[in-house]
């Protein structure tokens, strides 16, 4: 369910092509070891190690029935740009009718554009991506998987809708099975095509088989009938992709699963999806304490999907985003408490949306999409202090095979998308990049302490840079308690009794302030002093703290505690 965002405004297509520049980042590690399968809760290659699905989605759903885009930038800029950004993995939208309604089926790309007017996307697409132009419209889609599996991208095929159109709504005749527009055999029929053309095709690792079931019609039992139906039927024609079930009341609920597992015929490709938005709560975040509502949204999103990964299956939030212009209040809020909970559970995501402009959408020609990663003209970063809040999601902290050191905790500020690192006992803790976070230890005694070291956390006073010390058992400045409906408060206590919390200054460093919005004031935002201790497996990328300096202070540690 996405937002009606965007308003268009006109530049020639062709006149930014020589300003885009492309900057070059390191490109995420591709697996190899395909096909994926399922280990529990977890998606993994061949080799049994786990993959954590990045992902970003693509439109190809619309009336044009081609991707997103293609008319600003070639395909393969495209796609380089998709794994600069960290992205591994694109949710690929596309409607039923691509393959199964004869008339749109024999469209060449061209002809689908001059159908619906789009003159001046034609001469974009001509300018950037001329060996498509003539193709018929199957074969442009499968020249955009071509150019994404060159690039060392997977890709997720999404049947997002059956007629080509906008998505979603209560009544829009694509929400449920009988609906005017959703035939359950030409469904199957649709399904099995897709599964069949793209069998073979390694970097096509999954197959999501209806987005955001929904309407007046949904109901339990249907849903079992046609899903495990549809999921035996991609399954017999492609056995090598993941087969991703959506829930019902777009794509939210899946509690109906507690109790009444899926039959199937096979093993080891079952992964479920959810969707969460800031709009799904309605303006709950504009309207109550961000505290609490984090809390109650959380333990909801809780019993309504994410028991499944305690049953031992992987869950995939298939869309999450946000306005990336950074205005609207009720979705900054949502994202930090949906990154703190993505980054607890260590989920597979897909980040709505790639898209920047649209070609036509709900009648408009050339819609800005202000949930887009990538500007209007798909060149640039829409937002790149975004990209940096997701980033260190998009690496696993855990799962089979990412056991290269015992587990422990990172502290993740999920504001930022940083962690707190310690260079040495001598500077003051700052955030910094998760992949440099060393362990952390969280004791029954709630100290958090440097893995291997003696020292902790300490609160000095009200605004005062948070310090590392070494008298750690019993000092009340010492035990950090999780804190507020939300949870994701740090709080202790000076040594002059005084109640503080975690924050973070204007420098990145880590300092005591009084606790925010633990009452249920609205208009207070409390996520700069929102931390979130995360399970991680993973070894630090930093150079590890002077061993000269370490091995001084371990041996005082080591006096103190003998004279004690």
């Amino acid at each position: 369910m996405k937002a009606n965002m965007g308003k268009p405004f006109v530049v020639s297509s062709l006149s930014i092509l020589s300003i885009c520049l492309l900057v070059s980042t390191l490109l995420p590690q591709y697996v190899k070891a395909l096909p994926l399968s399922t280990n529990s809760r977890w998606i993994v290659d061949q080799d049994g190690r786990r993959v954590k699905l990045a992902c970003v989605n693509w439109v190809a759903h619309l009336e044009v029935l081609v991707a997103e885009g293609l008319s600003k930038q070639p395909v393969d800029v495209i796609s380089q740009r998709i794994a600069s950004m960290g992205f591994n993995c694109v949710r690929l939208t596309w409607p039923i009718y691509l393959v199964t309604n004869d008339s749109l089926g024999s469209l060449t790309v061209r002809q689908s554009f001059q159908s619906l007017g789009l003159v001046e996307s034609i001469a974009g697409i001509q300018a950037n991506n001329p060996s498509i132009i003539d193709l018929p419209l199957i074969k442009a889609y499968q020249a955009v998987v071509s150019s994404l599996g060159n690039n060392n991208v997977m890709v997720i095929l999404d049947n997002h809708i059956s007629k080509p159109g906008w998505c979603c709504s209560n009544f829009d005749g694509n929400g449920f099975f009988g609906d005017q527009y959703f035939d359950p055999d030409q469904w199957i029929t649709g399904l099995t095509r897709m599964a069949t053309l793209f069998a073979g095709v390694t970097n096509v690792v999954g197959m999501s088989l209806r987005n955001e079931l929904r309407g007046p019609k949904q109901n339990v039992n249907d849903w079992y009938r046609y899903l495990q139906k549809g999921a035996e039927a991609v399954h017999s024609a492609n056995p090598d992709v993941l087969v991703i079930l959506s829930g019902l009341s777009f794509d939210k609920d899946l509690s109906f699963l507690r109790n009444r597992p899926v039959n199937l015929t096979f093993t080891g490709k079952l992964v479920f999806e959810v969707h969460w938005y800031a709009f799904t709560e309605g303006q709950a975040w504009v309207n109550g304490n961000a505290n609490q509502v984090c809390g109650r949204v959380a333990d909801n999103m809780m019993k309504m999907s994410g028991f499944l990964l305690d049953q031992g299956y992987p869950l995939f939030v298939s869309e999450f985003g946000v306005d990336e212009r950074g205005t609207n209040v009720n979705d900054n809020r949502y994202l930090g408490c949906f990154l703190a909970v993505a980054a607890e559970l260590d989920l597979d995501w897909a980040l709505w949306t790639l898209v920047g402009s649209y070609y036509f959408r709900q009648g408009v020609i050339g819609m800005n999409e202000y949930y887009g990663v990538l500007n209007w003209n798909w060149c640039d970063v829409r937002n790149s202090s975004f990209l940096q809040q997701i980033s260190a999601l998009q690496s696993p902290f855990r799962g089979p095979g990412i056991s290269e050191t015992s587990t422990h905790k990172v502290i993740f500020h999920p504001t930022s998308g940083l962690c707190i690192l310690r260079k040495s006992i001598l500077e003051p803790l700052r955030l910094g990049p998760c992949s440099e976070s060393e362990g952390w230890n969280y004791t029954p005694q709630k100290t958090l302490s440097p893995k291997g070291t003696y020292f902790c956390i300490q609160a000095d006073e009200l605004g005062k840079p948070a310090k590392l010390g070494i008298i750690c058992s019993g000092a009340s400045n010492s035990k950090w308690e999780t804190i507020s409906d939300s949870k994701l408060h740090l709080s202790s206590k000076t040594t002059s009794g005084s109640a503080v919390c975690l924050d973070v200054d204007s420098e990145n460093t880590i300092v005591t302030n009084t606790c925010k919005c633990l009452s249920k004031d609205n208009k207070c935002d409390p996520e700069s002093q929102w931390f979130k201790l995360v399970d991680s497996t993973r070894s630090s990328t930093m150079t590890k703290p002077s061993l000269l300096i370490n091995s001084i202070l371990d041996f005082s540690a080591n006096e103190i505690l003998s004279v004690a």
